[in-house]
Protein backbone atom coordinates (compact mmCIF):
# COMPACT_ATOMS: atom_id res chain seq x y z
CA UNK A 1 0.00 0.00 0.00
CA UNK A 2 1.73 2.83 -1.66
CA UNK A 3 -0.07 5.49 1.19
CA UNK A 4 0.33 3.50 4.15
CA UNK A 5 0.97 4.92 7.46
CA UNK A 6 2.16 1.69 9.42
CA UNK A 7 4.13 -0.60 6.50
CA UNK A 8 5.20 -3.48 8.45
CA UNK A 9 6.57 -6.22 5.56
CA UNK A 10 8.28 -9.64 5.70
CA UNK A 11 9.69 -9.31 9.65
CA UNK A 12 10.98 -12.13 11.37
CA UNK A 13 11.38 -11.83 15.60
CA UNK A 14 13.16 -14.30 17.32
CA UNK A 15 13.23 -14.63 21.69
CA UNK A 16 16.39 -16.33 22.07
CA UNK A 17 16.92 -18.94 19.72
CA UNK A 18 13.46 -19.72 19.26
CA UNK A 19 11.50 -17.97 16.28
CA UNK A 20 8.17 -16.49 16.74
CA UNK A 21 7.62 -14.27 13.67
CA UNK A 22 7.97 -16.04 10.46
CA UNK A 23 7.31 -13.34 7.63
CA UNK A 24 4.36 -11.14 8.85
CA UNK A 25 2.90 -8.30 6.59
CA UNK A 26 0.05 -5.66 7.25
CA UNK A 27 -0.43 -2.05 6.37
CA UNK A 28 -2.63 0.69 8.22
CA UNK A 29 -3.29 3.61 6.34
CA UNK A 30 -4.29 6.99 7.92
CA UNK A 31 -7.72 6.83 9.91
CA UNK A 32 -7.92 2.85 8.99
CA UNK A 33 -8.52 0.78 12.05
CA UNK A 34 -7.49 -2.59 11.54
CA UNK A 35 -6.92 -5.72 14.10
CA UNK A 36 -4.51 -8.54 14.86
CA UNK A 37 -6.27 -11.67 15.73
CA UNK A 38 -5.31 -15.04 16.32
CA UNK A 39 -5.49 -17.95 18.99
CA UNK A 40 -2.90 -17.09 21.89
CA UNK A 41 0.67 -17.73 21.65
CA UNK A 42 0.39 -16.81 17.89
CA UNK A 43 2.51 -13.82 17.87
CA UNK A 44 -0.17 -10.68 18.30
CA UNK A 45 2.38 -9.24 21.05
CA UNK A 46 5.48 -10.31 19.43
CA UNK A 47 4.26 -8.50 17.03
CA UNK A 48 3.36 -5.41 18.39
CA UNK A 49 6.62 -5.70 20.45
CA UNK A 50 8.55 -5.99 17.12
CA UNK A 51 7.24 -2.59 15.97
CA UNK A 52 7.59 -0.65 18.97
CA UNK A 53 10.93 -1.89 19.27
CA UNK A 54 10.37 -3.80 22.52
CA UNK A 55 11.59 -6.94 20.75
CA UNK A 56 13.42 -5.96 17.59
CA UNK A 57 13.29 -8.04 14.46
CA UNK A 58 15.84 -9.41 12.89
CA UNK A 59 14.63 -9.35 9.41
CA UNK A 60 12.14 -7.15 7.73
CA UNK A 61 11.24 -3.59 7.40
CA UNK A 62 9.14 -1.31 9.66
CA UNK A 63 7.76 1.96 7.97
CA UNK A 64 5.89 4.69 9.82
CA UNK A 65 4.97 7.46 7.96
CA UNK A 66 7.58 6.67 5.17
CA UNK A 67 10.22 5.92 7.60
CA UNK A 68 12.23 2.92 8.33
CA UNK A 69 11.51 2.02 12.16
CA UNK A 70 12.63 -0.95 12.52
CA UNK A 71 16.23 -0.42 14.28
CA UNK A 72 14.99 2.16 16.45
CA UNK A 73 14.77 1.87 20.18
CA UNK A 74 11.74 1.70 21.81
CA UNK A 75 11.42 6.05 23.09
CA UNK A 76 12.37 6.85 19.38
CA UNK A 77 9.41 5.00 18.73
CA UNK A 78 7.13 6.83 20.72
CA UNK A 79 8.55 9.76 19.56
CA UNK A 80 7.64 9.18 15.85
CA UNK A 81 4.10 8.96 16.65
CA UNK A 82 2.99 5.60 17.72
CA UNK A 83 0.76 5.69 21.11
CA UNK A 84 0.93 1.95 22.85
CA UNK A 85 -2.35 0.93 25.30
CA UNK A 86 -0.08 -2.35 26.69
CA UNK A 87 -1.25 -5.67 27.58
CA UNK A 88 -2.17 -5.77 31.16
CA UNK A 89 -2.37 -1.94 30.79
CA UNK A 90 0.95 -1.19 33.03
CA UNK A 91 -0.20 1.90 34.38
CA UNK A 92 2.39 3.97 36.66
CA UNK A 93 1.07 2.48 40.44
CA UNK A 94 2.69 4.81 42.31
CA UNK A 95 1.28 7.69 40.29
CA UNK A 96 -2.23 9.33 40.47
CA UNK A 97 -4.49 9.36 37.67
CA UNK A 98 -3.78 12.35 36.85
CA UNK A 99 -0.08 12.13 37.01
CA UNK A 100 -0.50 9.15 34.88
CA UNK A 101 -1.89 11.36 32.49
CA UNK A 102 0.44 14.55 32.33
CA UNK A 103 3.53 12.35 32.90
CA UNK A 104 3.84 11.07 29.08
CA UNK A 105 1.39 14.49 27.80
CA UNK A 106 3.09 15.73 24.17
CA UNK A 107 2.57 17.52 21.38
CA UNK A 108 5.68 16.99 19.22
CA UNK A 109 3.54 17.21 15.68
CA UNK A 110 2.30 20.36 16.78
CA UNK A 111 -1.37 19.47 16.43
CA UNK A 112 -3.89 21.90 16.32
CA UNK A 113 -6.54 20.34 18.64
CA UNK A 114 -4.11 18.15 20.77
CA UNK A 115 -5.08 15.64 23.52
CA UNK A 116 -5.47 17.02 27.13
CA UNK A 117 -6.45 16.42 30.50
CA UNK A 118 -9.82 18.08 29.39
CA UNK A 119 -10.64 16.24 26.33
CA UNK A 120 -9.51 13.12 28.03
CA UNK A 121 -11.99 13.35 30.82
CA UNK A 122 -14.58 13.96 28.16
CA UNK A 123 -13.59 10.57 26.52
CA UNK A 124 -13.70 8.99 29.44
CA UNK A 125 -15.86 11.25 32.53
CA UNK A 126 -14.79 8.73 35.64
CA UNK A 127 -11.17 9.58 35.10
CA UNK A 128 -12.23 13.09 36.13
CA UNK A 129 -13.84 11.83 39.17
CA UNK A 130 -10.56 9.37 40.20
CA UNK A 131 -7.87 11.90 39.44
CA UNK A 132 -6.60 12.15 43.12
CA UNK A 133 -6.80 8.03 43.12
CA UNK A 134 -3.26 5.90 42.54
CA UNK A 135 -2.74 4.15 40.01
CA UNK A 136 -2.88 0.87 41.61
CA UNK A 137 -6.41 1.70 43.48
CA UNK A 138 -8.32 1.94 40.27
CA UNK A 139 -10.18 -1.21 38.39
CA UNK A 140 -9.62 -2.72 35.86
CA UNK A 141 -11.61 -1.14 33.64
CA UNK A 142 -10.52 2.48 34.75
CA UNK A 143 -6.75 1.55 35.00
CA UNK A 144 -7.79 0.58 30.79
CA UNK A 145 -9.67 4.00 30.66
CA UNK A 146 -6.57 5.60 32.05
CA UNK A 147 -3.65 3.46 29.83
CA UNK A 148 -5.91 4.58 26.71
CA UNK A 149 -6.16 8.62 27.87
CA UNK A 150 -2.27 8.36 28.80
CA UNK A 151 -1.62 7.52 25.32
CA UNK A 152 -3.36 9.67 23.15
CA UNK A 153 -1.72 12.77 25.64
CA UNK A 154 0.97 11.51 23.43
CA UNK A 155 -0.79 12.91 20.66
CA UNK A 156 -0.25 9.97 18.54
CA UNK A 157 -0.68 9.18 14.77
CA UNK A 158 -1.05 5.50 15.31
CA UNK A 159 -2.71 4.26 18.74
CA UNK A 160 -2.08 0.69 19.25
CA UNK A 161 -3.78 -1.40 21.96
CA UNK A 162 -2.93 -4.93 23.06
CA UNK A 163 -5.78 -6.97 24.80
CA UNK A 164 -7.89 -4.08 24.18
CA UNK A 165 -10.47 -5.50 26.35
CA UNK A 166 -8.97 -8.80 27.87
CA UNK A 167 -10.62 -9.70 31.62
CA UNK A 168 -13.03 -6.53 31.60
CA UNK A 169 -16.72 -6.64 32.57
CA UNK A 170 -19.05 -6.65 29.88
CA UNK A 171 -20.06 -2.83 30.27
CA UNK A 172 -17.09 -1.44 30.24
CA UNK A 173 -16.37 -3.34 27.66
CA UNK A 174 -18.97 -1.31 25.61
CA UNK A 175 -17.60 1.71 26.85
CA UNK A 176 -13.99 0.57 25.26
CA UNK A 177 -15.77 -0.15 21.61
CA UNK A 178 -17.30 3.37 22.22
CA UNK A 179 -14.86 5.02 23.03
CA UNK A 180 -12.66 3.25 19.72
CA UNK A 181 -15.45 4.07 17.51
CA UNK A 182 -15.58 7.54 18.12
CA UNK A 183 -12.02 7.74 17.78
CA UNK A 184 -12.00 6.43 14.78
CA UNK A 185 -14.82 8.88 13.64
CA UNK A 186 -12.59 11.86 14.22
CA UNK A 187 -9.70 10.31 12.15
CA UNK A 188 -7.46 8.48 14.82
CA UNK A 189 -5.26 5.36 12.90
CA UNK A 190 -5.72 2.44 14.68
CA UNK A 191 -4.53 -0.89 15.11
CA UNK A 192 -6.26 -3.57 17.55
CA UNK A 193 -5.35 -6.60 19.22
CA UNK A 194 -8.45 -8.67 20.90
CA UNK A 195 -10.49 -11.55 20.58
CA UNK A 196 -13.29 -10.39 20.26
CA UNK A 197 -15.06 -11.07 16.73
CA UNK A 198 -18.34 -9.48 16.49
CA UNK A 199 -17.58 -6.20 18.23
CA UNK A 200 -14.56 -5.89 15.89
CA UNK A 201 -16.39 -6.43 12.82
CA UNK A 202 -18.78 -3.73 13.59
CA UNK A 203 -16.68 -0.93 13.90
CA UNK A 204 -12.82 -2.24 12.01
CA UNK A 205 -12.23 -1.98 8.48
CA UNK A 206 -9.70 -4.59 7.65
CA UNK A 207 -8.37 -7.89 9.87
CA UNK A 208 -5.25 -9.92 9.49
CA UNK A 209 -5.52 -13.13 11.15
CA UNK A 210 -2.25 -14.71 12.83
CA UNK A 211 -1.41 -18.54 13.34
CA UNK A 212 1.91 -19.53 14.49
CA UNK A 213 3.71 -16.45 13.31
CA UNK A 214 1.93 -15.80 9.91
CA UNK A 215 -0.66 -14.02 8.63
CA UNK A 216 -3.10 -16.73 7.04
CA UNK A 217 -5.99 -15.03 6.05
CA UNK A 218 -6.93 -11.07 5.64
CA UNK A 219 -9.96 -9.03 4.40
CA UNK A 220 -12.47 -7.00 5.50
CA UNK A 221 -15.48 -6.90 8.40
CA UNK A 222 -17.69 -8.11 5.99
CA UNK A 223 -15.53 -10.92 4.22
CA UNK A 224 -14.83 -11.75 7.84
CA UNK A 225 -18.14 -12.22 9.04
CA UNK A 226 -19.41 -13.75 6.05
CA UNK A 227 -16.96 -16.46 6.80
CA UNK A 228 -18.08 -18.22 9.97
CA UNK A 229 -15.49 -21.09 8.51
CA UNK A 230 -12.55 -19.29 8.76
CA UNK A 231 -13.07 -17.66 12.11
CA UNK A 232 -13.97 -20.89 13.40
CA UNK A 233 -10.61 -22.59 12.11
CA UNK A 234 -7.90 -19.34 12.90
CA UNK A 235 -10.30 -18.05 16.19
CA UNK A 236 -12.04 -20.74 17.47
CA UNK A 237 -11.17 -22.79 20.67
Amino acid sequence: MADALLDVAGIETCYGLSQVLHGISFTIASGEMVTLMGRNGMGKTTTVRSIMGLTPAMTGSIRFAGEEIRALPPYRVAQSGIGLVPEGRQVFSNLSTRENLVATAANRREVADPWTLERVCELFPRLAERFSTMGNQLSGGEQQMLAIGRALMTNPRLLILDEATEGLAPLIRSEIWQCLTRLKSAGQSILVIDKNVEALTRIADRHYLIERGRVVWSGTSAALAAAPDIQHRYLGI
